[in-house]
């Protein structure tokens, strides 16, 4: 997706270590412009299958599945991440390692809220080396939902993420695949 790519380009910072910031636009201050064309391209993307809910990751992945949800007319649940009294025992959880912060944590969703049959699209902001959608894969087939699809918003193509899950048979889309990046700054995106 162009826009996206523009966006990264002129607003995206490279950081040591692989990490790709774009925090002024996705993951810290949200530009609704953006975000509503990203719900809308999922919505093109996976509009001809059924969907029932839209699954994602506390916190960035929230804005991009409410703005798919919008265009699918279905809800958004949310793992939320690590233990939460409010939510209550009866959860379906999984362990994750998170990338950027380097330690394993808990995702866990109401039982209330994923249900068996139902048919899932995942949607999250960033994928890497995929322990989170393997995380929610992993909810998913202890709810008994069928997984639709992932769409993701930035993945980094030069890690294992999503290779991993396309060699499971699962249809991952991503709106803007980074090919390569440096500490210089430069970003190089898949044609």
């Amino acid at each position: 997706m162009k826009l996206l790519e523009e966006k990264i380009r002129s607003n995206g910072r490279v950081l040591p270590g692989g990490i790709l910031k774009v925090d002024s636009f996705l993951t810290h201050q949200i530009d609704p412009d953006l975000i509503t064309a990203l719900g809308r391209e999922f919505f093109n993307l996976f509009g001809s299958c059924r969907v029932d809910k839209i699954l994602t990751v506390e916190s960035s992945g929230i804005a991009i599945a409410f703005a798919a949800a919008q265009f699918f007319k279905v809800p958004v649940v949310f793992a939320k991440k690590g233990k939460h009294k409010n939510v209550g025992a009866d959860v379906y959880t999984g362990e994750c390692f998170s990338y950027t912060k380097g330690e394993p944590y808990q995702m866990s969703v109401s039982r209330a809220y994923l249900n068996k049959g139902e048919r899932v699209l995942v949607i999250d902001d960033f994928l890497a080396n995929g322990a989170a959608a393997k995380c929610l894969l992993s909810i998913l087939r202890e709810a008994g939902a069928e997984l639709v699809g992932i769409g993701i918003a930035i993945e980094k193509g030069f890690q294992p993420g999503g290779k991993e899950l396309r060699d499971m048979g699962i249809r991952v889309e991503s709106l803007a695949v980074v090919e390569s990046m440096d500490d210089l700054g430069n970003i190089a995106f898949r044609s």
